[in-house]
């Protein structure tokens, strides 16, 4: 079995070591360089990575992984796209050799995307990075995805983790014009809608946003996705947020989709509503990772809801049982820790 990484890189000199260093046990390492003026391709070469050289413009991401997979040896098995500023993580091969012995052509391995200031993730899902050598080409100008090509696809979960780590530095001032091509390119296509929304959401253009994020929900069939749509709908769209939310909450049962309509009832003073609401999110246990799991609705702010909540309607021992277990969850958290301290107070002169 043999197994190539493969990315695009521009200016990349401080992550090709950290790179390389996660990778090295590959069979084949690629960098198709798109131009970069620093040392990216010096360090390249002489860590033995292969480098070719690629111009693509206008720019588009899909045109130039497509150069990048078209020079991987064609006897590769697996091939792995991993981005400068990600890291395989551990014995990443073991589970590939049974993965092929299966003819599985994609192997669903676990994606940490964000992470928490204590380093813990944030944001985890089910990724798609590693895809079978033969069958498979890149598609969309932006957020592009690597996609089957005139072959059955199967997949399979295996043990195989990869690490994102983000590079702020790096511009995002021209993904809304790319967005705004790929949708003109593919109307319908509710993947580049849902992108293009989110994206106005991010730059506060909130009319644009809803707008966009309407029409991807006429083509859209993907509940999860769906779901955090209408969560971002919210935000652009706050005189009717509760609908939105509780939409979200219709279409994908998750701890996000409920939490958020909970901090919804918070943040209008909405007391008996927010509590109710936060005791159902604590009661949804499993973390799904076919979408987004995200690090803010697993922490400590359920808790927290229910112990506020519950402390505004006069339910001390309930604001005192939930504020220590948010603080159990967040021990150094000193607003938590204040809080937890008022409630046992207001209990006590209750219980007197």
């Amino acid at each position: 079995m043999k197994v190539a990484v493969y990315t695009i890189a521009l200016n990349e000199e401080k992550h090709v070591q950290r790179w390389y260093d996660s990778a090295k046990d590959a069979d084949y390492l690629l960098i198709a360089d798109t131009g970069s003026t620093d040392k990216t391709v010096e360090l390249a070469k002489s860590l033995g990575i292969n480098v070719i050289h690629i111009k693509i413009d206008p720019w588009r991401f899909d045109d130039a992984r497509n150069a990048a997979l078209a020079a991987l040896p064609p006897e590769m098995d697996y091939c792995i796209t991993l981005d400068m500023d990600e890291v395989l993580v551990g014995d990443w091969k073991k589970d590939l050799p049974e993965a092929l012995k299966f003819n599985i052509t994609r192997p669903i391995h676990n994606f940490v995307y964000g992470w928490n200031d204590d380093g813990t993730p944030s944001v985890s899902f089910d990724g798609t990075k590693v895809h079978a050598r033969r069958g498979y080409r890149w598609r969309f100008p932006i957020h592009e995805a690597v996609c089957a090509y005139k072959i059955p696809e199967t997949k399979a979960k295996i043990d195989l983790t990869i690490h994102h780590f983000p590079d702020d530095s790096k511009s995002r001032e021209h993904y809304l014009d790319i967005l705004e091509m790929a949708v003109e390119e593919t109307p319908g296509d509710s993947r580049m809608l849902y992108y293009l929304g989110r994206e106005y959401c991010y730059r506060k253009r909130f009319y644009d946003g809803l707008q966009t994020l309407k029409k991807y929900l006429e083509f859209s069939i993907f509940p999860a996705e769906r779901s955090y749509a209408l969560r971002i709908m919210a935000k652009c769209d706050p005189d009717n947020a509760e609908e939105h939310l509780q939409k979200s909450i219709n279409e994908y049962v998750c701890r996000e989709s409920v939490l958020a309509l909970a901090n919804y009832y918070y943040q209008h003073t909405r007391w008996e509503e927010c509590f109710r609401t936060a005791t159902r999110a604590l009661t949804i246990t499993e973390k799904k990772t076919d979408f987004l799991s995200e690090g803010w609705a697993w922490g400590h702010m359920a808790d927290d809801l229910c112990a506020i909540s519950a402390w505004q309607l006069g339910e001390w021992k309930v604001a005192v049982e939930h504020g220590k277990k948010a603080v159990d969850l967040s021990p150094n958290d000193e607003r938590l820790q204040n809080n937890l301290k008022f409630y046992r107070e207001k209990a006590n002169e209750h219980t007197k």
